[in-house]
């Protein structure tokens, strides 16, 4: 390589020396020259690249130019700004982009668009409104109230609205704590948007207040394996510090595959089950697979980061065979949160975000009233369903169904919850 730069350069200089000018050898200067030349790097200027400057956008539309938005979207709608504007006769740029629906009244979306060859950037308003009733989701049936206490309505009764974190509660009708008798009433709950819900219940003013009785029959382990048996299920339990000391080597020869289990609860602080760890080391020794739960009553973010943290913790690395249970069922008196169904949902799915952080996955527990009336389709995650019944009549997806709470099997004193696992979906 050396040797061809050398050539090169003689001929180069041979070149600037002009056409007759013989040449009969190379000066020690020029030797000098040409090894400087051979042995250093050639540097060339980078070529030239055209530079396109990029069209200038004129602020506002013209006249001419047209577009029909829609009356009125609803808060939490998807909606991209092609759907908003309708008809057009321009070209907008940005035209999958959702419009912001999170809160209610006039909003606004910058569109970027073209029209007749030039580039324009436009502002436009429209109007995103609540038009949803509140649900009802303990309507109170018939009330009791102890004679002689304060009537509280909103202990009766549970409720929550799509949007409105605090609906308001009134009723008309007259109670009387003082004698005992029945008395009906008018509830009606209204949003911050009017919407309202309004039913009929009876307060019970009685002397004792009753008490639940159970007479509800149990189902062996055998006779649930038995009937529901299949290719694609398999039968397990979940378990909290309500089963008490349980034997797993007599719940594995009972059949049973795996377990799930209460890791803890949160009200105010997070307190782990007093059989946790007992019962993921004797359930993992016994050869069950084992997954977690957390019963939870969170209702704001920070506190949703602190289970999701707590259980990390917890875990401190050991792997799971199912996904981590977000279980919030405290719809009683819902009302009292003061959370949205929105701001629930939304909750749900940080706590999924955050368990994926910390190398978890996680599923969604729920009844079929609650996941018909309350909870979004979160078929992107496990569902977990609790429908004691014999046939289920969910029409949603579930990957695992708990139908019994008044089970039986060996290796328990008590009752236990009942599950079937179906094998072919997302869980396996």
């Amino acid at each position: 390589m050396k040797r061809s730069l050398i050539i090169a350069a003689v001929f180069a200089l041979c070149c600037l020396g002009g056409c007759g000018e013989k040449v009969g050898r190379v000066s020690e200067s020029s030797e000098d020259t040409i090894a400087a030349m051979a042995t250093s790097p050639i540097e060339t200027e980078p070529p030239t690249e055209a530079v396109t400057e990029a069209p200038t956008a004129k602020i506002g539309l013209p006249e001419e130019a047209y577009f029909s938005i829609k009356d009125s979207v609803g808060v939490y709608e998807e909606i991209t700004l092609v759907e908003l504007l309708g008809e057009t006769n321009v070209h907008v740029e940005n035209g999958l982009d959702l419009i912001d629906t999170s809160k209610t009244g006039q909003c606004t979306a910058e569109i970027t668009c073209t029209y007749e060859d030039e580039l324009y950037v436009h502002e436009v308003s429209y109007n995103v409104a609540d038009t949803t009733k509140p649900t009802i989701l303990n309507s109170g049936g018939s009330a009791y109230v102890q004679r002689g206490t304060a009537f509280d309505l909103s202990n009766c009764i549970g409720y929550a609205d799509n949007y409105d974190s605090t609906p308001q509660l009134t009723y008309t009708g007259n109670v009387d704590t003082s004698v005992s008798g029945t008395y009906p009433i008018t509830a009606t709950v209204t949003d911050s948007s009017g919407n309202s819900e309004s039913w009929s219940l009876n307060i019970n003013v009685v002397d004792k207040l009753p008490q639940a009785v159970d007479d509800n029959a149990r189902l062996s382990f055998d006779t649930f394996t038995q009937r529901y048996a299949g290719d694609n299920v398999r039968f397990g339990i979940d378990v909290s510090k309500w089963q008490g000391n349980i034997d797993f080597e007599a719940v594995k020869n009972a059949g049973c595959s795996f377990v799930i289990m209460r890791m803890g609860h949160y009200y105010d602080d997070e307190v782990m089950d007093e059989y946790y760890l007992s019962n993921m080391e004797k359930a993992k020794a016994a050869g069950l697979d084992v997954g977690i739960y957390i019963y939870t009553t969170a209702n704001t973010e920070e506190e949703v980061k602190e289970n999701a943290k707590w259980i990390s913790e917890t875990l401190d690395g050991q792997e799971l065979d199912f996904p981590v249970v977000f279980d919030w069922e405290d719809f009683t008196n819902f009302q009292q949160y003061e959370m949205s169904i929105h701001d629930l949902n939304s909750l749900f799915e940080l706590f999924a975000d955050e368990m994926e952080s910390y190398g978890y996955s996680a599923m969604l527990y729920s009844s079929k009233n609650f996941l018909n009336n309350f909870w979004y389709d979160h078929s992107d995650y496990p569902i977990w369903l609790a429908h004691y019944t014999n046939d289920t009549d969910y029409t949603g997806k579930y990957d695992m169904w708990q139908m019994s709470c008044y089970g039986k099997i060996d290796g328990i004193a008590g009752d236990v919850d009942l599950n079937i696992l179906y094998t072919d979906g997302d869980l396996e």
